[in-house]
């Protein structure tokens, strides 16, 4: 029975899989996004790509807490601990990585904290709120994991040929690197087990929390590459 059992599980297309399938069509428009086309070929002007990092430092600081709360309302010790670490990782790591680029570009700190939350920016993180205070842990979860696994396969298909503009270079391999695709393995591996927990509902719900996620993230290229305002 148990080798049975383990043969159809192999069978079984996962709840990832699934939704993977389903965000193609927009993650293909985030390959094909002229602000990763011009990241790679070098072409990307540099006041673009400080917009992006102002923006996306305000997500990845959220997206950090997130990590804590979602394993706040998790049992399963390991899941837990990959996201603690995650916290602290997106908290320290991260934050050493971006601090180098704004060196670099000459984003300081004051115009870091007078620069405003872009809409889109805005509407994301409170979408992967939603999905937790509204929603369930395992809904959250599944909101988080766009943001992995998308850059992963940016970096690795980016990595081929590179780019000839050195912070747009590092930028691609630090989602290329072994450290960031272990963890969107972890994080998939995370979402599976979870979705394995839940029932048809909470499945779908599961699923639309990604493709929501997939959505914002097609759209940070463009609130980046049109600088977009508020009005």
């Amino acid at each position: 029975m148990i080798s049975v059992y383990l043969k159809r599980r192999k069978n079984m297309v996962s709840i990832t899989q699934k939704m993977h399938q389903q965000a193609a069509p927009l993650w293909q428009e985030s390959f094909d996004h002229p602000f990763i086309k011009e990241l790679a070929s070098g072409s990307l002007p540099t006041d673009t790509f400080r917009y992006y990092l102002k923006q996306d430092r305000y997500y990845l600081e959220n997206f950090g807490d997130l990590h804590q709360q979602i394993a706040d309302h998790l049992s399963d010790a390991s899941i837990k601990q990959f996201l603690y670490d995650g916290a602290q990782g997106l908290h320290d790591d991260e934050a050493t990585i971006r601090r180098e680029f704004f060196h670099e570009l000459s984003i300081t700190t004051d115009e870091i904290k007078t620069t405003p939350i872009a809409p889109n920016a805005y509407n994301y993180v409170s979408h992967m709120y939603h999905e937790l205070n509204e929603g369930s842990p395992a809904r959250a979860a599944a909101a988080l994991l766009p943001c992995y696994w998308l850059y992963n396969e940016i970096g690795k298909k980016l990595v081929k040929n590179g780019s000839p503009v050195k912070i747009y270079q590092q930028f691609i391999n630090t989602y290329d690197s072994n450290g960031f695709t272990d963890a969107t393995n972890q994080m998939i591996n995370i979402v599976d087990k979870l979705g394995e927990q839940a029932d048809p509902d909470e499945k779908q719900k599961m699923n639309t929390a990604f493709i929501r996620s997939s959505y914002y993230e097609l759209h940070f290229w463009g609130m980046a590459y049109n600088h977009q305002k508020w009005a």
